[in-house]
């Protein structure tokens, strides 16, 4: 799902909507109609929620800079400001000022804090930018939680995967925190994928250090992999199809001789209930093949006819592959 940040809303957009909504909230309680109508615009787009969010965490910014600073900021909108009737709003302007004034928007260095969480629902692929102008794309049933300090820009992947573009800015580095590992940039394009017993990276641009629970490290570039298994440990560095492992991106699963194991457990990421194996050998035979993440039962019909194997399906209605 494609970032719709300036998408028209009615005259306004989303990101005059979320001024207008922040800036009543901070200058009174709201009455319970308007919490109520508040409440509904925050349920209505994953968007709405993601600028108010934004919001809050410039706004907490301003804790940092000096109060003359501040000041001149805000008594100067600009014009992009001016344009925007909503944000006439004295302290909408005021943080949006901010942000433009002291770089925490376009990532030129000013100091920041910053929290929000992220998430995708099932078959949800989501874009969301961060304050520094870093991206992240979230593959289907993802989480992140974002947390930018003034020497480092953290980010914890619950759950999921995630593609991260990420603004350079070599005093605070990027560190994501996934599983029993962690990776840590100034600026690049990396994927991260977290499973229950392991942590995978591939890196598309750029360079990255992952590590584990230890001080080992294993460097990256583009076009490499690594590994971190459930104990930390971290595995060597190897080349990858990058294509083929982030292919979600742009909808697609792609299988280059993998184990039905794997396959079962990439398709479930994207059904409402597992796909599991019925045995090990039934695991270990190899699929090579291109379907779409939105239509997973395309693949579980076509499964029989390429390989020996038949589709049962359980009675709380979730499948199973069995040899034939």
């Amino acid at each position: 799902m494609m970032d719709n940040r300036d998408c028209a809303c009615g005259q306004t957009t989303v990101r005059d909507e979320a001024a207008l909504w922040f800036s009543r909230v901070q200058d009174a309680p709201l009455n319970p109609g308007d919490q109520q109508r508040f409440s509904a615009w925050l349920e209505q787009h994953p968007q709405h929620r993601d600028e108010y969010q934004l919001l809050q965490g410039l706004w907490s910014a301003t804790e940092l800079v000096p109060k003359a600073r501040l000041q001149a900021l805000c008594a100067t909108p600009s014009t992009r400001i001016k344009r925007r009737p909503l944000l006439h709003y004295a302290l909408a302007a005021s943080v949006l000022a901010l942000a433009v004034g002291i770089g925490l928007v376009n990532g030129l260095g000013g100091p920041t804090r910053y929290q929000a969480q992220f998430s995708s629902a099932l078959g949800e692929r989501r874009q969301v930018s961060l304050p520094d102008g870093s991206l992240i794309e979230l593959n289907s049933r993802s989480q992140v939680l974002v947390n930018f300090h003034d020497d480092q820009r953290g980010i914890e992947l619950t759950q999921g995967e995630a593609m991260f573009t990420v603004e350079h800015d070599s005093r605070r580095p990027f560190v994501v925190a996934a599983g029993a590992g962690q990776v840590t940039v100034t600026g690049t394009r990396f994927d991260v994928r977290r499973d229950t017993q392991e942590t995978r990276v591939v890196v598309e641009q750029g360079r990255v250090k992952v590590q584990g629970r230890d001080s080992d490290f294993v460097s990256l570039t583009a076009g490499l992999a690594t590994r971190i298994d459930a104990q930390g440990r971290v595995a060597p560095a190897q080349a990858v199809d990058v294509q083929a492992l982030t292919a979600w991106r742009s909808g697609k699963l792609v299988f280059n001789d993998a184990r039905l194991s794997e396959v079962a457990e990439e398709v479930s990421r994207y059904r409402q209930r597992p796909l599991t194996v019925g045995s090990a050998a039934v695991g270990n035979l190899r699929l090579t093949s291109v379907f779409k993440s939105d239509n997973t039962e395309a693949l579980l019909k076509a499964l029989p006819s390429i390989l020996p194997v038949a589709i049962r399906t359980r009675d709380d209605g979730s499948q199973e592959i069995i040899a034939r």
